[in-house]
């Protein structure tokens, strides 16, 4: 009796395989990493001018008593070139849009604005992307929303589309209260 039980072994562990495997591939795969910063103060930081035209950016500036939105993006970035517009439409809505620039050169970050617009009122130069990492962002484009005193509270992950720029509005008057 106990013989047969084991002819059966085989045919259970298929079925159990097959089982976990489409298990794994009718869950979607979550690649976005969501930044362990939210909720809290941004680090300390004072990043150099992108380009002479426009001044750098610091914790400080982010601690004036208005909300912001700091855009961490690249010339070398497509979808930042797709999120430039909408970027763009938050601005003409009131927001304030500060730029971290990531491994730029200052010629590229000029063209960029040139062809794309500038949404932004201060741009700092992340050369290392340091202050990338230390606020926990793990690619270009990223949006973070910050309070006046410097408080992340909300991350974006990926280009702006025009469907989001209602709700960052709504997060940037959140975010004033």
């Amino acid at each position: 009796m106990i013989r047969r039980w084991y002819l059966w072994l085989p045919l259970v562990a298929f079925i159990g395989f097959v089982a976990l495997v489409t298990s794994g591939l009718m869950r979607p795969m979550d690649r976005e990493v969501v930044s362990r910063m939210v909720g809290k103060p941004v680090p300390e930081f004072a990043l150099k001018p992108s380009i002479p035209e426009l001044p750098g950016l610091s914790s400080a500036d982010l601690q004036d008593g208005k909300p912001k939105l700091m855009n961490i993006w690249g010339s070398w970035c497509l979808p930042c070139i797709a999120e430039a517009p909408h970027l763009e439409t938050l601005k003409a809505n009131g927001a304030e849009i500060v730029g971290v620039a990531i491994r730029d050169k200052p010629e590229d970050v000029a063209g960029f604005l040139a062809q794309n617009g500038n949404p932004y009122i201060r741009i700092g130069a992340d050369d290392l992307s340091a202050v990338q990492l230390e606020i926990g962002s793990s690619g270009v484009p990223e949006t973070f929303v910050v309070d006046g005193n410097g408080i992340i509270t909300y991350q974006h992950i990926g280009d702006v589309r025009a469907e989001h720029v209602p709700m960052l509005l709504e997060k940037l008057d959140e975010a004033a209260q």
